[in-house]
């Protein structure tokens, strides 16, 4: 043990240089060394610090116990350390259901705008952009020992770095909370009313909107909100996972069991069921188009490009993951993407192959015009609250880390602050669900203008800041090929705000950033 002891109190304090080569992200955490590296530091120590340490043993155990202490101190400053327990399952399955929002009930709308083949070539194209994305990310990680997004933006621009992606993260995850719990406000009580066979509510409290996003903030969020560690909520992230599968088996069975051209709901579902059948005849309406141009397309782009916002919950998993290396946190983002970028083409496709041009920027609104007391349909919808419902823990885990960056960055974990700020945002969230029903057009901003950042441009500027020059002159290909990055970042930027904009100005509302 005293041997030990003395190896660790010669070890430099600098465990990292900025020039180390990128097979540091083998560091647990980027906060410590792996087995037998502290005596190698010991042996590596100059002799004439040895002979020093021989003069006077008594003084030497003092000063060693000193600095030991000073260590142990600095250890514990870092919130951010944690010994990764987290297996790379839950790993995959807390990064998918970070991918997977509420932005799938949207992209029918869009593949009906765009035609099967061209939404096909925007979506493989986004999701390799995002892994793309992930990576640059993971590698900026790994050549400083950095797991946190905001010290990351520190490392590379000093506080406005890690100003801009601390507020970033936080109004963007803002946002996204407030969009789930949108949800939870309008559609649960339709549900509910549904289940119960209510036609005409008459002001029962639990047919409230506003009741309903308290109960579920007070009984389901906030508990998992709670939980010390992201990796914890493994098992939830995985039951998510399997109510969007619900939803997308579903979808599939519609498909197949849904008339075209369909008719609406109205009062004689016989009559529309009949006049359905009868229509043998040819209709273009019922044909799939493959390419699709029309005003709408270019409205469609920004619900693609943000189909795979999960950037602010990267370096956190990867921070948790099970024998961390860069390439085990890849292999987890690229699992999590491939099978989003299933999910999200077979749910677009057969939702869009059920509805063809009537299809609704909101896939169930679109059933319910099928039958409104559809069983299927009304389990459909319960699983989707339940998906968003349980996503929002995982995406409140990064503000946290935000705001933890930002006002106490050297702070050691602390319960009370942990539960303080979890209490605190949720209860910001709610306010604003329940005494702001327009403030969804301020997040459309909100997200227009941080999801680029955190997905295209942090990660590239990042990039091009931290990686030597010596290892990655500034015009080789990796950083070319990183600035070109930003550059798609202020381009989609600069749409979406311009469709944002012209909603705004012609009075509709259709951009949105499908997340």
């Amino acid at each position: 043990m005293s041997e030990d002891k003395a190896a660790e109190s010669v070890e430099p304090a600098p465990a990292v240089p900025v020039s180390a080569p990128a097979e540091i992200n083998s560091i647990p955490n980027g906060k410590g060394h792996e087995t037998g590296e502290e005596t190698t530091a010991a042996a590596k120590t100059p002799p004439g610090d040895t002979t020093e340490l021989s003069e006077d043993p008594e003084a030497n155990l003092a000063e060693s116990q000193e600095f030991l202490s000073n260590m142990e101190d600095k250890k514990t400053t870092r919130f951010t350390d944690f010994e990764g327990k987290t297996s790379f399952g839950m790993s995959v399955f807390n990064l998918g259901n970070a991918i997977m929002g509420s932005g799938i009930l949207g992209l029918s709308y869009a593949m009906a705008n765009t035609g099967v083949v061209l939404f096909l070539v925007l979506l493989t194209v986004v999701a390799v952009l995002s892994s793309y994305s992930i990576h640059l990310l993971l590698k900026s990680s790994g050549i400083v020992g950095i797991r946190a997004y905001e010290q990351l933006g520190q490392r590379a621009f000093g506080t406005p770095g890690k100003m801009a992606a601390g507020i970033a993260i936080t109004l963007q995850n803002i946002g996204a909370m407030s969009s789930y719990l949108y949800i939870v406000k309008y559609e649960f009580p339709l549900v509910i009313q549904a289940f119960l066979g209510i036609d005409k509510p008459s002001g029962e409290w639990y047919l409230n909107g506003n009741y309903l996003v308290i109960m579920v903030s007070i009984s389901v969020i906030l508990p998992l909100a709670l939980m010390k560690q992201l990796g914890y909520l493994g098992y939830t992230s995985g039951f998510s996972l399997t109510c969007m599968v619900f939803f997308l088996i579903s979808v599939i069975y519609k498909k197949f069991h849904t008339p075209c051209p369909f008719l609406d709901f109205t009062f004689n579902r016989t009559a529309s069921v009949t006049a359905v059948t009868n229509d043998t005849g040819y209709n273009p309406a019922c044909i799939p188009k493959m390419v699709n141009l029309n005003s709408q397309t270019a409205y469609t782009i920004p619900i693609l490009a943000f189909a795979f916002v999960c950037h602010p919950e990267v370096l956190p998993i990867y921070t948790e993951l099970k024998n961390p290396t860069k390439q085990r946190m890849q292999h987890v983002s690229n699992i999590s993407i491939v099978v989003m970028y299933t999910m999200y083409f077979l749910a677009a496709l057969f939702g869009y192959l059920t509805f063809y041009g009537e299809v609704e920027s909101e896939l169930l609104h679109t059933y319910s015009r099928l039958d409104p007391y559809d069983t299927l349909i009304l389990c459909v919808r319960l699983a989707v609250l339940t998906a968003v419902t349980l996503t929002v823990p995982i995406v409140l885990f990064p503000v946290r880390r935000a705001i933890q960056q930002l006002f106490f960055p050297n702070k050691t974990f602390y319960w009370p602050r942990h539960i303080a700020i979890a209490f605190t945002l949720l209860t910001l969230i709610n306010m604003l669900v329940i005494f702001a029903p327009n403030i969804l057009g301020i997040f459309g901003i909100i997200g227009a203008t941080s999801a680029p950042c955190l997905i295209f441009i942090f990660p590239a500027v990042f990039y091009i800041r931290i990686v030597p020059e010596e290892e990655e002159p500034m015009r080789s290909t990796p950083k070319i090929l990183a600035a070109c990055f930003a550059g798609i970042g202020f381009l989609f930027m600069i749409m979406s705000l311009s469709f944002i904009l012209i909603d705004w100005t012609s009075g509709s509302s259709k951009a949105s950033s499908g997340h």
